[in-house]
């Protein structure tokens, strides 16, 4: 494994809304961090160095952003309390609070789901 980072901010490109690339603050497991904003959640957590978004639910090995388009499913956190989140497809808030997903999340019992969801006993 190496120690070097695999991922570093790139500067702004020239004319991009400076907004968008104001630092803001999110926790992640409850550690604060400062973010620049107007990236996906899984950007700007790879951005501060979160090298570990998740853990299988079979072995418990380490996950992380692999595809940023929303195709692997690797880079599921928890954000704002919600489960099983795509970090990559989420754009990062100033004060969320996101969350490593270990293992598999719990169902809903079956008094909260939709009767036509559950129309054939499943």
């Amino acid at each position: 494994m190496t120690s070097k980072p695999l991922f570093r901010v790139l500067s702004p490109a020239p004319g991009t809304d400076a907004q968008a690339d104001a630092t803001i603050q999110i926790w992640f497991n409850d550690q604060p961090l400062s973010v620049p904003g107007g990236r996906s959640v899984a950007a700007a957590l790879l951005a501060a160095g979160v090298q570990r978004f998740r853990a299988t639910p079979v072995s418990g090995a380490p996950r992380a952003p692999y595809c940023m388009m929303g195709a692997c499913f690797e880079c599921l956190v928890e954000i704002d309390g919600m489960p099983s989140r795509q970090s990559c497809l989420v754009t990062v808030q100033d004060g969320m609070r996101i969350h490593s997903q270990e293992g598999a999340r719990d169902l809903p019992p079956l008094s909260d789901l939709n009767p036509v969801e559950n129309a054939h006993g499943r």
